[in-house]
């Protein structure tokens, strides 16, 4: 008696795993399981706090360990210099000019966005009223003075250079702090009408492949170090704080809708990923000799007697045969 429940079991546990591959691997089925899964998530998940279900600590822990315990070593810089060496040196940026990327509207609409920014304007106003910028005007010239006519003259002339200089730069500088705003839309709009109908590669000259691979490796070294202070972890905590100060009450459904997430994308990319992905699955490439059963099945396991498991006898399945 006993082997015949237990082979009983085992047909009705191969039925219900033909049942559930033949969900998961036609494509059809699959969406009709995925559409209900997403369907009953986003009701559930229409009344749980995300708080509740993601404890702040939680979330923190995961964020230090990607962002500080991470070993940033070997292959994860060598693969992002390898990376961006590719794009640099892809031949579509001799094939693409500036304006190919951005028309004169859009440049126009960036620039005069940037130029009315109040940062911008602060910055700019610093850099016109800080004593240290007619100083580097004035190294500058007599820089250029020396390169071109020799020391000796420089050194004869340093005084009045540098008096001329300071009257002309100040004079200048002077000028420009009366309407900086203007002045910085005027360089933008000078340079996009210089650069525009330039391909990108033209300005390989300017930053080459070694300069991209010097910048991802000072990018990295800074960060190794950068990562273990104070200041970033507490930039990290405030992070995570903020995120749920605002969102930790709020139902998870009112959080992706919130982040723009709905329905169609979570079907989207589960059609996207989900058939590919278990098509290649070795369970899926089982060989199949027999239909699943219909989807009203009903597998009845649940019957319990003596503290022991046992299976109902008005078990309703169609079983493969033995």
């Amino acid at each position: 008696m006993a082997s015949d429940r237990d082979e009983l079991a085992q047909r009705l546990l191969d039925a219900q795993v033909e049942f559930t591959l033949g969900q998961l691997t036609d494509e059809d089925e699959f969406r009709t399981v995925a559409e209900q899964e997403i369907d009953s998530f986003l009701t559930d998940s229409g009344t749980i706090p995300l708080e509740s279900v993601m404890p702040r600590q939680l979330i923190k822990d995961v964020v230090y360990k990607y962002a500080v315990q991470f070993p940033v070593e070997g292959a994860i810089p060598e693969l992002v210099g390898e990376v961006a060496a590719r794009l640099y040196n892809h031949d579509v940026n001799s094939q693409t000019s500036l304006h190919d990327v951005v028309d004169d509207r859009q440049f126009d609409e960036l620039a005069t966005s940037i130029a009315e920014m109040p940062a911008a304007q602060r910055a700019l106003e610093q850099v016109l009223e800080s004593p240290s910028t007619v100083d580097t005007v004035v190294d500058l010239v007599q820089r250029s003075v020396a390169n071109n006519f020799g020391s000796k003259a420089a050194r004869r002339l340093a005084r009045p250079i540098e008096k001329v200089t300071r009257y002309g730069a100040g004079f200048v500088l002077d000028s420009a702090r009366e309407d900086p705003e203007v002045m910085l839309l005027d360089t933008l709009r000078d340079f996009w009408r210089g650069n525009a109908d330039r391909d990108l590669s033209g300005f390989k000259g300017t930053i080459t492949d070694d300069d991209i691979e010097d910048f991802v490796v000072i990018g990295f070294e800074f960060f190794r170090t950068f990562r273990n202070t104070p200041y970033f972890r507490t930039l990290l905590d405030e992070g995570v704080d903020e995120v749920f100060d605002t969102y930790g009450a709020t139902p998870i459904a009112d959080v992706l809708e919130d982040l723009g997430i709905e329905r169609a994308d979570l079907m989207e990319e589960a059609m996207r990923f989900g058939p590919p992905v278990l098509a290649h699955s070795e369970r899926a490439r089982l060989p199949r000799d027999h239909h699943a059963p219909p989807p009203r099945t009903v597998l009845r396991l649940t019957g319990v007697c003596g503290g022991r498991r046992r299976l109902r006898e008005e078990v309703v399945c169609t079983l493969p045969a033995p």
